[in-house]
């Protein structure tokens, strides 16, 4: 054996390479490509240096989404629509399962938490009393030779980030105080157009120097409502958030669902808001999902509360496979607080676009409740036995962005690897969360072959999403599986039809095993449960 394995390693590189990409021993090698082989003398070839790239741009995501089947251009084929995208077959399998973690965090983990599904259309005065149709609005300015609407504090962030990366700091430090104090001096939106015009912030696309005021522009879609509806009489809004639909069905839960105070309610659904700036792909959208869980507390809880929900939203990413590094902890300044809130902190990621929230707790006291009841006239006190006392309950809450959560995983999962001269690019994100879990290969297509892969395929398909693939050299479905980000590859061969073993190739790292086809299915549970982020 030992003889062998000299005789392996003095494989001149031209011939090492035929001897990889099939051309010598095409049946017998059960693996090709530039990564680690199992030659057909049983010797392992394995490519120690791979040099890492992470991802430094969103065209990159952008692109592997297109070219994978993640996510498409919503009604491409007429054009597109700005800020609508449509989901595709390895999109919708990620975004499912990302759903799905979140949900059994909430109210599976949790025996205190209940869900609901609220309708998308809502009672016109539901707006009212949360505050929407007053005060749900964006500053916007108006740049008069393009005629181009920005929204007046990105158009300054993006001036500070300049301003940074030329390595100004007390400058950009400066400026960033002027920001987050505006509405304290002559009001939002003229001190945001005073730090625009001191700086002399040009318009990005026509580099014009004509700007109009800022003006607040409402988020709220509106439409009719009814066949003979008008816009006085039946106007009706697309919800912009899912949270109103858990408050106003509190007492439902309440009088039905044997809870008490604390408990939770949560809901993943659809909401809607006229972003008049929306871009940086799926990250700011006009139609986006949400996943809410608001948590109904006593007053003079709540503040021990706000803190256990944070901490635990915070280990929830970490255990979805993102990196700790990427991830931080940002809390909102008393000034900067939503007129609902008591505190509150933004979750972020460091996406290719900078520190960005994914995720936000606050605290919103008995604001919400306290409004519904005061506009419904229905009562929604909470009556505790113990205490024998009334109260209107505080609330807790945590929401996230399922379209934010899912461009998160893309991008912290994204990796650029040279492999033997080649780049390999892979998407090593949680395999719980991966859209495809097994690729199913038979080294070649015959008969004998192709039936054991079936039926590993039957098998498996029971307790996994898994994918069956004849077509191509095995080194170029290994890549495909790469850029889905499918944890496991078994390849079938003919020593398999011998001895019932498999080889089954992990996509982290590239190193592969024999395993019996019996014990397959372990194999990848364990694989599974042992991951750890890289």
């Amino acid at each position: 054996m030992e003889t062998k394995k000299l005789q392996v390693s003095k494989i001149t590189n031209d011939r090492y390479k035929r001897f990889i990409k099939g051309q010598i021993f095409p049946y017998l090698c059960p693996l090709q490509n530039a990564e680690s082989i199992i030659t057909p003398i049983g010797v392992a070839i394995t490519n120690q240096d791979m040099p890492e790239k992470n991802l430094d741009s969103l065209d990159s995501i952008v692109s592997l989404s297109k070219a994978r089947g993640f996510i498409f251009q919503s009604s491409e084929v007429y054009g597109g629509l700005a800020a609508v995208y449509d989901y595709g077959p390895l999109g919708v399998e990620l975004k499912r399962n990302i759903q799905s973690e979140w949900w059994k965090a909430m109210t599976q983990a949790n025996d205190n938490i209940v869900g609901v599904d609220a309708a998308i259309f809502m009672h016109p005065k539901v707006w009212e009393a949360s505050g929407h149709v007053e005060g749900f609005n964006d500053p916007m300015i108006d740049d008069k030779q393009s005629k181009k609407r920005y929204r007046a504090d990105m158009l300054i962030e993006q001036h500070i980030l300049k301003i940074r990366n030329k390595g100004d700091e007390e400058k950009a430090d400066e400026l960033q105080e002027l920001l987050d104090t505006t509405g304290t001096r002559e009001g939002l939106c003229e001190d945001l157009k005073q730090i625009i015009m001191d700086e002399e912030i040009k318009a990005p696309e026509s580099g014009a120097f004509d700007w109009t005021d800022v003006r607040q522009f409402n988020l709220m879609f509106k439409t009719n409502y009814g066949a003979v509806a008008s816009d006085d009489d039946d106007g009706i809004y697309l919800r912009p958030e899912t949270a109103q639909g858990i408050f106003v069905n509190y007492k439902n839960v309440l009088d039905t669902a044997r809870v008490q105070v604390p408990f939770g309610i949560a809901q993943i659904g659809k909401a809607f808001r006229n972003e008049v700036v929306a871009r940086q792909f799926v990250f700011r959208m006009r139609e986006f999902e949400q996943m809410e869980m608001q948590y109904f507390v006593e007053p003079d809880t709540d503040a021990e509360s706000y803190d256990r929900w944070l901490k635990d939203r915070m280990q929830w990413h970490k255990n979805l496979g993102i990196r700790e590094e990427n991830l931080r902890a940002q809390d909102h300044p008393q000034d900067k607080l939503a007129h609902y809130a008591r505190a509150a902190a933004d979750i972020q990621y460091k996406y290719p676009i900078g520190w960005q929230e994914v995720e936000g707790i606050h605290n919103r006291t008995d604001f919400d409740l306290s409004r519904h009841q005061e506009y419904s006239g229905k009562k929604f006190e909470y009556y505790d036995q113990k205490q024998q006392k009334r109260y209107i309950p505080y609330v807790i809450e945590t929401s996230i962005g399922l379209d934010r959560c899912t461009l998160m995983v893309l991008c912290d999962a994204y990796r650029e690897e040279e492999v033997d001269g080649d780049t390999r690019t892979v998407l090593k994100m949680h395999p719980k969360l991966a859209p495809t879990k097994v690729g199913i290969f038979p080294l070649i297509k015959k008969p004998e072959l192709q039936e054991l892969a079936h039926k590993i395929e039957a098998d498996l398909k029971e307790d996994y999403k898994v994918l069956y693939d004849e077509s191509g050299s095995i080194g170029k479905r290994y890549r495909r599986q790469d850029e889905a980000g499918t944890p496991f590859c078994v390849t079938v061969d003919f020593d398999g039809l011998e001895d019932n073993t498999v080889t089954i190739r992990y996509r982290d790292d590239m190193k592969q095993e024999r395993v019996s086809v019996e014990n397959l299915d372990r194999v990848i549970r364990d694989g599974i449960k042992s991951w750890k982020p890289a």
